[in-house]
């Protein structure tokens, strides 16, 4: 039976390695565990194997914040990446015969997290053994490997709502009902994550001293964050007890799996608990020394635009000391970005081949604020009804913005900053740091122009490009892309301070409550950062003045925040489902220009691109695979398949 386990071991790690840089190391020619824990070379190994297990965040269809969302990231339907897993699943496809992104068991381009946290706990079954390693060596990465678990295990509560509590791995002689473990109530799960958290945070660094070996290691900081947004997860209106269409959700033991409990002081002693923990996790990374990022002025010219344009980017794909981007907590250093990059990028170069074939949708064009700091439709300053329309450039405010004197639409002109930062349009100027500030990439994307309906796999289906996934560090004279490599943020700083301020804001104790100066300042933070005015003075010129003085409202425009400041990011999708928001939002029709018309007024026509998304309750869950529900028949299916 030994051998037995010994062959399971040496098999998922072949099966699931690969990761770059120091995650690309597996227990190669390992074939017990006694000779992977026999020395510290091996031990180490096997350590940064368990890093390997992290969900993979540099492919846009294999992980389920971004095409999967369905609604932020787009592609064409009719080329050959409608059969990828996350397209097929953005295009209300799921199914339990054979999920899509099937994290659970490891099928349809999902990662086994199973595997993940069965590695986790035969490390710590098992580095004790280790005769050559220092003692706070063995410290630290006993709190690494703890945190990892906590941390598969809320990635797949983000999915599937119960999961069960691998304490410690089945033995191998247990009995076939032993060996049939049950899901665990939500509420439980949670206490869980943060227990071994808060076993592993005092054993690891505050920050990473060794840059140019462990950046993307675990440090206090990242622990707390992710703490706290377990915490927040918790107290949002899916699983917080508020959503009763959960109320029947037991098993067969009759358990219920998620919290049936709308009494308003049990709602708010949630939302006080993840209020303390997302102040600690704020106040841990600013002692870890993290904070906003500010681009420093590449050379003397450079424009106050373009150094705020390159912030904003920058701020995510900037990487970590080398750039001092101290903004990222904890960001994903698997594998690499390239292919991601490619699929977003304009064809700059002589090889088109993986480019422009991803794109935003113009939902997302249409969520980011005017130039006033005001959503589109309440800035009474901005020309909202006649968006889809087009002029020329007639003046210098967009000199930084617009190609001169092109034509483009109405919608992309007088928008905020992050609105240019983020996204690449038609006649709207595409900024690499290679190229001097005068002769700016200007994308012409009409059907037949170089940036444009080429052949049939090589454009952005909506006519929005998503520059914010594009290091503006990428050379332009290259034959084919070369990307600039940079870690997807699983955590960055202005995700904690909107956490804190949505959590502040829940605790007001109705409705009509007055939101106080303590919730306004950590959204303006961001706001000044992307050069905005703070909330109540860009509102006092808006159509609904009073919207900041209102719990209820407040709440609108700190959820509307996240979604334009951490947009493209994976965290949307996840935000939307928290929120129980995500059937208003995923059932929209996925809008765009038409990429196909050659001439202004045939491409800018709004065309809907997909309708039938059909986002229901059930998909608030990910489902189990039947055949899994088969194997373990203690398992219960998520509501709704």
């Amino acid at each position: 039976m030994k051998f037995l386990k010994y062959i399971w071991f040496s098999l998922s790690v072949l099966l699931f390695g690969g990761c770059a840089d120091y995650l690309d190391v597996v227990p190669e020619g390992t074939a017990t565990l006694e000779s992977s824990f026999s020395n510290r070379p091996n031990s180490e190994k096997f350590f940064y194997s368990c890093y390997n297990n992290l969900p993979n965040m540099s492919q846009a269809f294999e992980y389920p914040g971004y095409i999967a969302g369905g609604d932020e990231i787009w592609f064409d339907v009719d080329n050959n990446m409608k059969g990828n897993n996350g397209a097929r699943l953005a295009q209300g496809q799921q199914n339990i015969t054979d999920p899509y992104l099937n994290y659970w068991d490891g099928a349809q381009g999902g990662k086994n997290m199973w595997v993940g946290i069965r590695n986790c706990n035969i490390f710590l079954e098992n580095i004790d053994k280790v005769p050559d390693l220092r003692e706070d060596e063995r410290i630290r990465w006993k709190a690494e490997i703890k945190f990892l678990k906590a941390y598969f295990h809320f990635f797949l509560l983000q999915m599937y709502g119960p999961i069960p509590i691998v304490e410690t791995n089945i033995d191998v002689s247990a009995s076939p009902e032993e060996v049939r473990i049950y899901r665990e109530p939500v509420d439980d799960v949670i206490e869980y994550i943060v227990r071994l958290i808060d076993e592993a945070t005092p054993d690891l660094p505050l920050y990473i001293q060794e840059i140019s070996n462990e950046t993307g290691r675990v440090t206090q900081a990242a622990a707390v964050a992710i703490k706290a947004k377990v915490l927040v997860w918790a107290a949002s209106p899916l699983v917080n007890g508020s959503y009763t269409f959960y109320s029947d959700f037991k098993d067969k033991r009759g358990v219920q799996l998620i919290a049936n409990n709308p009494d308003p002081a049990v709602l708010r002693a949630r939302w006080q608990r993840a209020a303390e923990a997302v102040k600690n996790a704020i106040d841990t990374a600013h002692l870890a020394g993290h904070a906003l990022f500010h681009f420093q002025r590449g050379f003397d010219m450079m424009s106050d635009t373009t150094l705020l344009k390159y912030t904003l980017r920058g701020c995510v794909t900037e990487r970590g000391a080398t750039f001092n981007n101290m903004e990222v907590i904890w960001g994903y250093y698997g594998n690499d970005n390239n292919q991601f990059q490619n699929w977003s990028s304009p064809k700059i170069y002589q090889s088109y081949a993986g480019t422009a074939e991803l794109s935003a949708t113009m939902k997302m064009a249409e969520t980011y604020y005017t130039r006033n700091g005001l959503p589109i439709d309440e800035d009474p300053y901005w020309e909202y009804d006649t968006r889809y329309t087009t002029r020329a450039d007639t003046g210098t405010w967009h000199r930084y913005y617009v190609g001169a004197g092109e034509t483009t639409a109405r919608l992309n002109y007088y928008r905020e900053p992050r609105f240019y930062a983020h996204l690449g349009f038609d006649r709207g100027i595409y900024e690499y740091f290679a190229t001097p500030e005068d002769q700016a990439l200007v994308i012409k994307q009409r059907s037949g122009e170089v940036h444009g309906l080429v052949y049939q796999d090589c454009h952005p289906s909506t006519g929005y490009f998503m520059k914010k996934h594009v290091n503006f560090r990428n050379p332009t004279t290259t034959n084919g892309p070369s990307p600039v490599r940079f870690a997807p943020p699983i955590v960055r700083l202005p995700d904690l301070y909107l956490l804190y301020a949505e959590t502040l804001n829940e605790l007001l104790p109705d409705e009509d409550a007055q939101p106080g100066d303590e919730i306004y300042q950590w959204v303006d933070s961001i706001r000044v950062r992307a050069g905005l005015n703070k909330v109540v003075e860009s509102w006092q010129w808006s159509s609904n003045p009073g919207k900041p003085n209102r719990k209820a409202s407040m709440r609108e425009i700190i959820k509307r925040e996240r979604l334009i400041e951490l947009s493209f990011e994976g965290q949307r999708p996840f935000d939307l489902r928290r929120w129980r928001d995500a059937e208003k939002y995923m059932n929209e029709p996925v809008r765009g220009w038409d990429f196909q018309g050659s001439k202004i007024d045939d491409y800018y026509l709004t065309t809907i691109y997909f309708s039938n998304r059909n986002f229901t309750y059930k998909d608030y869950l990910w489902p189990l695979r039947s055949s899994t529900l088969t194997v373990n028949s203690n398992l219960v299916q998520n509501p709704g398949w």
